[in-house]
């Protein structure tokens, strides 16, 4: 689980999330849940690799008959569905006490859980884990998508209008030499 390709293990208890952000709450009450797990899933797509996290969201059964499994959907980001009679809390606050016994015999692993539950947020911080609330979650998570979309609008800037500069160095050079009558 260690790896030094990402900083922390970020564990988002996935339906208090849901139920807190209000872009996710109106996905829900229109689309279903999940479409709003979906779109939860995509924010924490798009940010985990910018702030070098490895990223599990924890959703419970759900009253769902179904073993736990868990989903990857990049090398950075998976969702976590937890067993029949399991909650996402039980889940959650038994990764963090078996991480807490593992950074006694390992590296260190810096785990941040986010939460709004205040109950799971005072047993995970006795295991060691960071708490940060689903409001902070969700004004990084904006941050971070802001700073993609300038990224990407300055990226567009900079290539200019011309179909040219979107070329490679090698077919640049190509056309230069077919302008100048060059073979």
């Amino acid at each position: 689980m260690l790896s030094s390709s990402y900083q922390a293990f970020l564990l988002v208890d996935g339906y208090n999330i849901i139920g807190s952000w209000s872009d996710l709450q109106k996905n829900r009450d229109r689309h279903g849940l999940e479409a709003a797990r979906e779109s939860l899933v995509e924010s924490l797509i798009n940010y985990s690799p910018m702030v070098s996290y490895r990223t599990q969201i924890v959703f419970d059964a759900h009253y769902q008959r179904t073993p736990s499994h868990l989903q990857e959907y990049t090398p950075l980001v998976s969702a976590y569905y937890t067993a029949f009679a399991e909650t996402a809390d039980t889940y959650i606050e038994k990764f963090c006490a078996a991480s807490k016994h593992r950074k006694e015999l390992e590296k260190p692993l810096r785990l941040i859980v986010a939460t709004n539950d205040r109950a799971q947020r005072h047993v995970v911080t006795g295991y060691g884990a960071e708490c940060i609330s689903s409001q902070r979650l969700a004004g990084d998570v904006e941050i971070t998508a802001r700073k993609i979309r300038q990224k990407k609008r300055s990226a567009k800037k900079s290539s200019g209008r011309f179909l040219f500069h979107a070329l490679d160095p090698i077919a640049q050079q190509r056309l230069r030499q077919l302008r100048q009558g060059k073979p």
